[in-house]
């Protein structure tokens, strides 16, 4: 057993790496790394070089392979796109309002709501007419009795006039004294000037029923056009006033108002751009909110004035088409034709 021990032990030693006649050299190991990383380094350069032709050819194929599908547009219409004017503005509205009244009143109704569509007339709310109406009931029967009085005072004319007549008729036969006759024409006369008097004063009351009905007519709000209530203002309860008030419960308006048929897109145009923009000119608008959406418009107008804050010029452009997608205060960018100056 301790023979075999022996064998064994020999034989191990035997596989065991004297280490005293090999010294590890630091500056050999430094070296092979480098020479490591050298060939690395050319390798993949070798490998960039061999293959440097394909990606272009690659890319080329693809390119032509697109040209020929009708994906990509040819050199001559992307030098157009690209050569087209763009500026930037905002979707406005030309024909907007904010209904109010001239009067100073307490609401007493709103029958409306923001995004309401209303026609020209429709009532959108009222003021508190007590008062006017007390005023108007007052000014009709001050008419009334004017009206009465002439029809009193007609009356008495026809029965003077007949006085008249049989008292010239008997003057003539000397039955009656000429005073007599005197004091029948005098008659006449004053009932005429009576007359006269109180028409005057019956066109005084319906001048006045006309102008205390206008009043009545002032405390109900119409809406002065056709279009869309984008916001509501006041209610009921509020005073409204066509003056600021200073108060807290004071409105100016009531609601604002904005005809949809006349929205259209402000841009500010640069001055040395402005030239090759003119009245007319097609233009292509896509808003903000939809970037895929091309809305075909044309120039409207030039504003002839220029900001010299920023050296631009505004420019008026209109929808060709109208969309209920299309929202007053919408950034937009506007691409104007140039092969169409």
């Amino acid at each position: 057993m301790v023979s075999s021990d022996m064998n064994v032990s020999e034989k191990l030693k035997s596989l065991s790496i004297d280490r005293s006649a090999h010294p590890r050299s630091s500056g050999g190991w430094r070296m092979a790394a480098l020479g490591a990383a050298v060939i690395a380094v050319g390798a993949v350069a070798w490998a960039l070089v061999g293959r440097g032709e394909q990606p272009a050819n690659s890319s080329a194929k693809t390119v032509s392979a697109a040209n020929a599908a009708g994906s990509l547009p040819p050199p001559a219409a992307a030098a157009r796109s690209r050569g087209g004017l763009v500026a930037s503005g905002y979707v406005v509205a030309r024909r907007s309002a904010t209904v109010s009244v001239d009067i100073t009143g307490r609401l007493t109704d709103v029958i409306f709501e923001e995004g309401a569509v209303v026609q020209k007339g429709q009532i959108l709310a009222r003021l508190d007419d007590d008062l006017a109406r007390f005023d108007l009931q007052l000014a009709r029967g001050r008419l009334q009795s004017a009206n009465a009085t002439i029809a009193s005072l007609q009356a008495q004319m026809v029965e003077a006039e007949a006085q008249r007549q049989r008292a010239d008729r008997l003057v003539q036969t000397g039955a009656i004294s000429a005073a007599s006759f005197d004091a029948a024409v005098s008659r006449v006369d004053t009932l005429k000037a009576q007359n006269n008097a109180a028409m005057a004063d019956a066109r005084v009351a319906k001048t006045s029923v006309d102008r205390q009905s206008d009043f009545v007519e002032r405390h109900i709000i119409r809406a002065p056009f056709a279009g869309v209530i984008i916001a509501k203002n006041a209610q009921a309860g509020e005073i409204l006033s066509p003056a600021a008030g200073g108060g807290e419960f004071t409105r100016t308006g009531v609601a604002t108002l904005v005809d949809m048929a006349s929205l259209e897109v402000e841009v500010d145009v640069n001055e040395g751009q402005i030239a090759d923009i003119k009245a007319g000119q097609s233009a292509t608008i896509v808003l903000d909110a939809y970037p895929d959406w091309q809305i075909a418009g044309e120039v409207i107008a030039i504003i002839p004035t220029a900001n010299r804050d920023r050296a631009t010029i505004q420019v008026r452009v209109g929808f060709k088409e109208r969309d209920q997608r299309v929202l007053p205060q919408m950034a937009a960018k506007v691409t104007f034709d140039r092969s169409a100056t």
